[in-house]
């Protein structure tokens, strides 16, 4: 199954430049901060589409569905009040300061069919560590992306506990019922990405929807927008950086400049605009009533019993 990458991300994936330095752990004094917001401006994009009826575990899997045989992904995290969440917020070319903390190592787990966190962030030539907690197999394809295209990073099997139950494909409908999670044996995958490149997705190779963004960093000063959009970076070294937004359905990735004084704040406020027209190609039919030859027998019983997503 191939994955289908968003054309903007190969102009974005060109704004980010490599360097040959290593970076350096020391202790930092009269270190600033870093505060602000992302704000999406405009309508938030319509979600991804996939009809469960052509896809495995179509009833497992459908648990978390719109009711009318669709699985949703909606990349795009936004408060009612355009708060953008999940989006990393990086100043690159720190060349020393705080160390890495061990929350920072990069731990997927693929749970309820779908890969958890959407996005991470990880440091560069290091490990990711994907587990499966489902009943049934999903299949790693990764990439690294440029504007060249995607080249593979590997594609491996992920294990199934032994202690599920075999039989789910078999039960049909029943699967819906099924609710537990065990994990499965961890698969540990090193992460070496092409000179200059600094983003990877992964993708389920069974599961479409499964989708999974990452972004490596050559240090730690990088924060993620929580549920009210906001980011904190702290024990910055003072400087003049270079601030960049990365979210991978973004146009482009977008640059400020920020200078950081001896022991300062600095604040800063982001607005984006929301991408407009068709984003990709998987998108949910506007008429629920295309349904792939799907029955509606089938269709009673794909009735979603964990999730009801909504558009």
């Amino acid at each position: 199954m191939r994955f289908r990458f968003a054309i903007t991300m190969m102009a974005m994936i060109a704004t980010m430049s490599s360097s040959t330095w290593a970076y350096e752990e020391s202790p930092v004094t009269d270190g600033g901060r870093l505060v602000g917001t992302v704000v999406l401006e405009g309508q938030v994009p319509r979600p991804k589409g996939y009809n469960l009826i052509t896809l495995p575990d179509r009833f497992y899997c459908g648990r978390i569905s719109d009711g009318q045989g669709w699985r949703l992904l909606q990349p795009f995290n936004v408060g009612p009040a355009g708060q953008f969440r999940d989006v990393v917020v990086y100043l690159e070319n720190v060349e020393k300061g705080k160390a890495f903390s061990p929350e920072q190592a990069s731990h997927i787990e693929a749970k309820d069919c779908q890969f958890a966190p959407f996005m991470t962030v990880m440091r560069e030539k290091t490990d990711v560590v994907v587990v499966n907690m489902d009943p049934v197999m999903h299949d790693i394809q990764a990439y690294e992306t440029s504007q060249l295209g995607p080249r593979m990073l590997f594609n491996v099997p992920l294990p199934i506990n032994a202690h599920h139950p075999r039989d789910l494909n078999d039960r049909g409908a029943d699967a819906a019922l099924y609710h537990k999670h065990q994990p499965g044996e961890p698969i540990r995958q090193f992460v070496n990405l092409t000179k200059g490149r600094r983003v990877f997705v992964m993708q389920c190779g069974f599961h479409a929807y499964m989708e999974s963004w990452g972004l490596a960093v050559q240090n730690p000063y990088y924060a993620m927008t929580d549920q009210d959009g906001r980011f904190e970076i702290g024990e910055i070294p003072p400087g003049t950086y270079k601030m960049l937004i990365w979210h991978p359905y973004l146009n482009g990735m977008r640059e400020e400049t920020v200078t950081i004084q001896p022991n300062s704040q600095v604040k800063m406020d982001i607005k984006i605009p929301a991408p407009t027209g068709r984003l990709y190609a998987n998108e949910k039919a506007e008429n629920n009533y295309v349904r792939y030859s799907i029955s509606d027998d089938v269709l009673e019983r794909l009735a979603p019993s964990l999730t009801r997503q909504e558009r």
